[in-house]
């Protein structure tokens, strides 16, 4: 039987549990990780660091764009649509790992518990598709896409699976009987593969 108390807690060991994985990585490092609520500010905070890093780091100016798209994508989707736990908190976290190939981020969020099959059978539909159909779909969906209450046009999943061309990875974590801990895994190369 899970509690509404152990929300924060259960979120924050699925944290661990991810950052363990990439601290643990013997070909990269973390160079971001932030438990928490994301706020306006700290999401153009974080979005200008790693930026900077990156162009630190010496990567390409397309692999920086691609990785800014979807850092902000994400986190405007964990800012707009993340549910709140009983405490009015909304949970989730980021993650990122850089090794010398590649770049994997880790961005996790609470969704109602009725929405998460929905919301698991996009991404598996997304992730059966190549990278022309996703660019295709993209292109539809920006045509003919139907506002929501909260403004997307189901376009996040889609833009980020498109800058990464890479499948997206996702977990789910029951937190309480209500509340689903998403997790997504998004994988972007630095080296373009042959």
């Amino acid at each position: 039987m899970l509690h509404e108390s152990s929300i924060l807690d259960r979120c924050n060991t699925k944290f661990q549990q991810v950052l363990s994985v990439y601290n643990t990585d013997p070909n990269g490092e973390v160079i971001l990780s932030h438990f928490g609520e994301f706020s306006q500010e700290l999401v153009n905070s974080l979005s200008i660091s790693i930026e900077t890093m990156m162009k630190e780091a010496g990567d390409k100016k397309g692999v920086v764009k691609r990785m800014f798209s979807i850092l902000v994508e994400g986190l405007q989707n964990i800012r707009i649509h993340g549910e709140r736990d009983e405490k009015s908190h909304q949970t989730s976290f980021l993650t990122i790992l850089q090794t010398e190939t590649y770049y994997k981020l880790t961005l996790a969020n609470l969704v109602s518990s009725k929405n998460i099959s929905k919301i698991t059978t996009r991404i598996s539909q997304l992730n059966n598709l190549d990278i022309s159909e996703v660019k295709n779909l993209y292109m539809e969906v920006l045509s003919n896409g139907i506002m929501s209450n909260k403004g997307g046009a189901g376009l996040g999943f889609i833009t980020m699976s498109l800058k990464s061309k890479n499948k997206l990875n996702f977990s789910i974590n029951e937190v309480s009987k209500s509340l689903t801990l998403l997790s997504l895994e998004i994988k972007i190369d630095r080296i373009k593969k042959d």
